[in-house]
């Protein structure tokens, strides 16, 4: 199995920065895709930022150019960068990472608890 723990979430103003760390671990699996997903209350869950193994990265358009995700394969560690937060970016942040037994096996998604980021004046 895949343990993922995130941490690093907060209460931040408008325009300040915040940075959320995620840290797999396992012995058993090899872990690829990993990523960060966000749920505000009353809404869907929905992709914020992923890395692949290889360091591609893809974001949601709403966080473009404000968040940066980054990973440290040797710590199976994924992380995110966010600048110039809004209150619109307020939610529960779950970091996810696609982990597989072997190279030819099939992927299967783990994903820790959450950590609540929270933005108001």
């Amino acid at each position: 199995q895949v343990q993922v723990v995130e941490s690093g979430g907060g209460l931040v103003q408008p325009g300040e920065s915040l940075r959320l760390s995620c840290a797999a671990s396992t012995s058993t699996f090899i872990i690829y895709d990993m990523g960060w997903y966000r749920q505000a209350p009353g809404k869907q869950r929905e992709l914020v930022a992923t890395v692949t193994r290889g360091g591609n990265t893809n974001y949601a358009d709403s966080v473009k150019g404000r968040f940066t995700i980054s990973r440290d394969n040797a710590k199976k560690s994924v992380y995110l960068q966010m600048n110039s937060l809004k209150p619109e970016d307020t939610a529960v942040y779950y970091c996810k990472a696609n982990g597989r037994r072997t190279p030819f096996t099939e992927g299967q998604d783990f994903w820790g608890q959450g950590t609540q980021v929270t933005v108001s004046s």
